[in-house]
């Protein structure tokens, strides 16, 4: 790991204690989400399950990343020799994007057929993104060939764009079926994965461009890597979070809301 500067320590360190407050929030308010039936409670404790395991993983992220640097009397921070983990990300990924998947097609109350028809080809898609894209990554870490890191880069992105064919072509003719008010909410949510995903490979090239082979990679790809993750985590799971609560919220108005949930009074 290179020598960071205040700023750039700071900028990172700062931005992965944000994002454990904001999983945390999240978390709580995504388990107990007013004024939403019971159909698709479901779907929004699959979305706090997401921000739960974010929360953790990220809150081990900023231990370790502290771990690995020292204050020196230069007033930077140098690398203090123990590894910086990673891959707390990955497993974190491991776990909460195909939740993401399941979130999302939860929401939308699809038949049983349905349902599994299209998870079925996403979990796998995901989970198979996850695992090409480590490998070049921890080339990039570890100062490995050119050939390495964009063969594996490449090699994830095509189950990324299967993710997204799926999602804009077959998934239209079940969000056809959705009431004609909470269309706009799911296409909306099928931008917001399409843009806030755009983010991990954004991320993951500047971390390419960054590394300096045997030299290791440069402060530009440390901090470029850890930014770029972080802000496409909060965005993907807390923001996508909210984007499923409100189409939980809109479909659930529409149905007519449980006698259970019309109870509790709605928030100012």
């Amino acid at each position: 790991m290179p020598d960071l500067s205040s700023f750039e320590f700071n900028v990172v360190y700062n931005l992965l204690s944000l994002t454990v407050a904001t999983m945390g929030a999240a978390t709580l308010f995504f388990f107990f989400a007013p004024r939403v039936n019971r159909k698709y409670k479901a779907a929004m404790v699959v979305t706090g399950l997401v921000t739960a395991i974010a929360c953790y993983h990220y809150f081990q992220i900023r231990i370790s990343f502290g771990d690995a640097f020292a204050l020196n009397e230069a007033g930077t921070y140098a690398a203090t020799g123990k590894p910086f983990n990673d891959f707390y990300r990955y497993a974190d990924w491991l776990l909460t994007v195909p939740l993401l998947m399941v979130e999302l097609i939860a929401v939308m109350a699809l038949t049983k057929a349905e349902t599994a028809k299209y998870l079925r080809i996403l979990i796998p898609a995901v989970l198979i993104m996850i695992v090409l894209g480590y490998p070049g990554e921890n080339a990039i870490a570890t100062g490995g060939s050119a050939a390495a890191i964009w063969g594996w880069f490449v090699a994830s992105m095509i189950p990324f764009c299967i993710v997204l064919a799926v999602l804009f072509t077959q998934l239209s003719a079940a969000i056809e079926k959705q009431p004609a008010e909470a269309r706009g909410l799911i296409n909306f949510a099928r931008i917001v994965v399409l843009v806030t995903w755009a983010f991990y490979p954004l991320a993951y090239v500047i971390g390419a461009l960054g590394s300096g082979g045997e030299s290791g990679m440069s402060t530009t790809a440390v901090v470029g890597l850890q930014v770029g993750y972080t802000i496409a985590d909060i965005t993907a799971k807390a923001g996508f979070g909210v984007v499923i609560y409100l189409i939980a919220r809109k479909k659930s108005e529409i149905e007519g809301l449980d006698e259970d949930v019309k109870a509790v009074p709605a928030a100012a």
